[in-house]
């Protein structure tokens, strides 16, 4: 018995000690470096960036001040033209400081009465959008998880080191893009989950799991593969545009640069390239979420036995019964009223209309559709939601069961729950 105990003894002690190193393990894979640098927050806001100026003022405060509002004035000219194809007049200083949300120093020199700087300067969207003309409200891509791969030194890598390719995704301002871009940059247990063998992994279930994690609907995975000539000398970079979680190839394309100093440039303007490629993807209807990441709920009102439930004697009604006592109520309501019944106007309802919207043509096509319809005092998308399932805020003068049967008789597929209708074409 001795023998036999020192033995599980011994046993326990190893597998304690196999748990001991394990947990060592993970923990050094989590904390033993950097990850990643914590991604700039996007906003809507115009965005006018590599403003120059260079002006003199009475001290160093007083330049910074004029170049500051030198700046403003540029940057307003630059967004008048790109937006409106011409020149502008211009704007007061007074005018500019109250729709300027925000000034972004790239790099300044200080001296005692001079200022060089460029600068980038931030146009809240909605105040600078009604001087403009342009619409505060802009279609965007579901949010999709950036996996950024470079490859360098022959081996892949995401957040295993801070790495030059996360940098500028962090620095990058996606704030005029289309696409939501949802940017991890390594913290906690996003090393081990976001790995360079996730892109090649298709398996459904883990990328619920992964994208659930981060509040996502799809992946995008930009590559950069690297190639240096020889050290400090020229940088050869190859950028290519994949998504989803088959990997799909969207374009390629190919940077140089001289200097290995020069590298953070190149890839910044890789990540502009990449950026045009994927909305212009969305655009054309490619990038749209992979319609297994999403789960929806297969419940169905119209299969509901309605005789499983107890709906209690006040409203319990006969069949045989119903038609009288309709009769019934509404000659008190007449004798009330007076000989000749007045009928009420029928009674607005506010519901949830959930559709499919694979581009950006079928959300005008399903609001307009709605709006057809007889009774409908309005239709607007409330959240958008390309490539998958949007959601319409529609109010109707009527109850729900007859806007069902009237999309039916436009031809829609319809489940009808409580307060909500999902509609689909056939073979959708």
């Amino acid at each position: 018995m001795s023998i036999l105990t020192d033995f599980r003894i011994k046993i326990a002690a190893t597998i304690a000690a196999v748990m001991m190193l394990a947990v060592a393990v993970v923990y050094a894979q989590l904390e033993g470096t950097e990850r990643g640098v914590a991604p700039l927050a996007s906003t809507g806001d115009f965005e006018v960036m590599g403003v120059k100026v260079d002006v003199h003022g009475d001290n160093a405060v007083d330049a910074r001040k004029k170049g500051w509002e030198e700046a403003q004035r540029l940057a307003w000219k630059m967004l008048y033209k790109s937006t409106q194809g011409g020149e502008s007049a211009g704007l007061p200083d007074g005018t500019l400081n109250t729709i300027v949300s925000a000034i972004v120093v790239e790099q300044e020199q200080i001296g005692p009465k001079r200022y060089i700087a460029t600068l980038g300067v931030m146009f809240d969207r909605a105040r600078a959008g009604s001087i403009l003309g342009v619409s505060g409200r802009r279609l965007r891509s579901p949010p999709m998880l950036v996996l950024p791969i470079m490859w360098s030194g022959g081996s892949p890598q995401v957040f295993e080191n801070r790495t030059e390719w996360q940098k500028a995704w962090a620095r990058f301002r996606s704030g005029e893009s289309a696409i939501d871009y949802v940017r991890p940059y390594g913290s906690d247990s996003e090393s081990l989950v976001l790995t360079a063998g996730q892109a090649n992994r298709p398996g459904r279930r883990w990328w619920r799991n992964i994208l659930d994690q981060f509040g996502a609907a799809d992946v995008v995975i930009p590559i950069v593969r690297l190639t240096y000539m020889y050290p400090g000398g020229p940088v050869k970079a190859r950028f290519t545009a994949r998504y989803g979680p088959d990997n799909k190839y969207i374009g390629s394309f190919s940077l140089k640069v001289d200097r290995s100093e020069d590298i953070p440039n190149m890839l910044d303007q890789g990540i502009v390239k990449l950026d045009n490629m994927y909305a212009s993807a969305l655009a054309r209807g490619i990038l749209k979420t992979d319609k297994s990441l999403i789960v929806e709920d297969p419940f169905n009102l119209d299969d509901l036995d309605l005789a499983d439930f107890d709906l209690g004697d006040d409203t319990a009604v006969e069949v045989g019964g119903s038609e009288t006592a309709t009769s019934e109520a509404t000659n008190s309501t007449s004798e009330t009223v007076g000989e000749s019944p007045v009928a009420g106007p029928s009674a607005t309802t506010s519901i949830s209309l959930q559709f499919d919207t694979p581009d950006v043509g079928a959300v005008s096509r399903g609001e307009s559709s709605v709006r057809a319809i007889s009774g409908v005092a309005s239709a607007s998308t409330s959240s958008l939601a390309l490539g998958g399932v949007s959601v319409m805020s529609v109010t109707y003068r009527g109850d729900i069961a007859a806007l069902a049967q009237a999309l039916r008789s436009q031809g829609w597929q319809v489940q009808q729950g409580a307060g909500t209708l999902r509609i689909s074409r056939s073979g959708q």
